[in-house]
């Protein structure tokens, strides 16, 4: 839904979206290798994640100071994902891997303690998360952008209605570094 909005811009954003690795350590390496090829400025950069995918972007963020959408985002997933320890499916490749205690110690050497700059964060949680305590994300972002909706579930089913939002705060930040 992001990358056909920003398609469809007048001057689009690039858009990249990465085939995430399930080991912690590997997903966040192939990031950073990705961001400094680029050649670009991490501090333009805008990330966006979802779940798992949210405390990689926080992660990123802090460690580029760039920006970060987070939805629903996992902030101590290594205690939040032990009882999913053994064979999963990735929900979008299909791809099937096991989680073992290996991913909890990379997980855990990720853990940001607090965000530095609440100002670079839009957090958009549902009080309706199945997995996620939406106060434990409200108050981990406290000081950031934050967009709380009743109701739904961990999945955002109609996030479509938030893409132009997330596009926007997403292109401050381009806007802001070219100026």
């Amino acid at each position: 839904a992001i990358a056909r909005a920003a398609a469809a811009l007048r001057e689009p954003p690039r858009v990249h979206i990465p085939g995430l690795a399930h080991r912690p350590a590997q997903a966040t390496r192939e990031g950073c290798a990705w961001i400094e090829s680029t050649g670009l400025d991490p501090r333009s950069i805008a990330f966006v994640g979802s779940s798992l995918g949210g405390f990689y972007a926080t992660w990123l963020a802090e460690r580029f100071g760039a920006r970060a959408v987070v939805i629903n985002p996992a902030i101590r997933p290594a205690a939040d994902l032990r009882p999913f320890v053994g064979r999963q499916r990735n929900p979008y490749s299909g791809a099937e891997y096991d989680i073992t205690p290996a991913h909890f110690f990379e997980l855990e050497a990720l853990e940001v303690e607090r965000i530095t700059r609440p100002e670079r964060y839009l957090l958009l949680v549902r009080t309706g998360d199945e997995i996620l305590d939406w106060r434990a994300s409200s108050a981990f972002y406290a000081g950031a952008f934050q967009c709380v909706a009743g109701g739904g579930d961990h999945g955002w089913e109609d996030f479509d209605g938030e893409v132009a939002a997330v596009l926007r705060f997403c292109m401050r930040s381009e806007r802001a570094r070219s100026s």
